[in-house]
């Protein structure tokens, strides 16, 4: 399934799209050759046409984009973190299952 509801958003971007944001926002940290990048991001467009309203899902590839991945100390990939009101709720580190991003999305909400 492929939606449109995925956000890429770049380091000019970061702060007025996603620390900027009403709604929270989860961000995914990822990069094209990551394989466990690849093998969640089904389950990120999964979450953004379900959480349609509620929160902001974006994808930041990391080759493109170093300044932010670097701000927040990403060292490994994918990283996905949750802001909400342009603070940092939550992260987490590697390819997890959908219901422990389903988790991390509700803290925010």
């Amino acid at each position: 399934m492929t939606t449109d509801k995925v956000v890429h958003v770049s380091d000019n971007e970061f702060d007025s799209k996603v620390l900027g944001s009403e709604l929270p926002c989860l961000v995914d940290f990822w990069a094209p050759w990551c394989g466990p990048c690849k093998a969640i991001g089904p389950v990120i467009e999964e979450l953004a046409a379900e959480f349609d309203g509620k929160v902001v899902i974006t994808k930041m590839n990391v080759d493109d984009n170093p300044a932010t991945p670097g701000k927040f100390g990403i060292r490994a990939i994918p990283t996905l973190i949750l802001f909400k009101g342009g603070e940092v709720v939550d992260q987490i580190t590697g390819a997890v299952g959908k219901s422990q991003l389903q988790d991390l999305i509700n803290k925010g909400l």
